[in-house]
């Protein structure tokens, strides 16, 4: 279903796209190798803006908004960018007998990224721990070994990454 926008809120987008879409592609292009890449994550700066409900008045300082939107989505692929090349490499050191369709590699990768979003925000040990277990299969007492902290702090993570991840599937 399209967005529909007041003709005011139009012209306030277009107004701040003109005034600085050159401004934040420049800004991308020197902190990214491809200048696809820097285009394509203005644009979706952009796309932030218009799906955010309209704010009395206009942005304050809208290229402040505008960078640490930039900067949020960076992040994201970036994440999703070594996420996919962790499955790459594993993928690749599977048997050929083993090798996933082009589909099944999708929905896998896709997967991956679900969980990733779904686990962010949880404290680094926390996460560590989960993926460990859940992954590797790794019992408690090798995951506390490995993060170098006791058992009952391993049960622990893992009951708080299960009660966050409980907690988002129905929120």
């Amino acid at each position: 279903m399209p967005l529909a926008l007041s003709s005011v809120r139009r012209q306030e987008l277009h107004d701040l796209y003109t005034d600085h879409h050159v401004w934040l592609l420049t800004w991308l292009r020197k902190r990214l190798q491809h200048r696809e890449t820097a285009a394509d994550l203005m644009q979706d700066t952009f796309l932030q803006l218009i799906g955010r409900p309209a704010a009395s008045g206009e942005l304050q300082q809208p290229r402040a908004w505008l960078t640490t939107v930039a900067k949020g989505l960076m992040v994201d692929r970036l994440r999703r960018q070594r996420l996919e090349q962790a499955y790459l490499q594993v993928l690749a050191s599977q048997p050929e007998a083993f090798e996933a369709s082009p589909e099944e590699r999708l929905l896998l990768l896709e997967t991956l990224i679900r969980i990733d979003a779904l686990l962010d925000g949880l404290p680094t040990n926390v996460r560590t721990a989960y993926l460990l277990s859940r992954l590797e299969g790794m019992p408690y007492r090798d995951i506390a070994a490995h993060l170098g902290v006791c058992l009952s702090s391993v049960e622990k993570y893992m009951a708080t990454a299960m009660r966050h991840c409980f907690q988002a599937q129905w929120s």
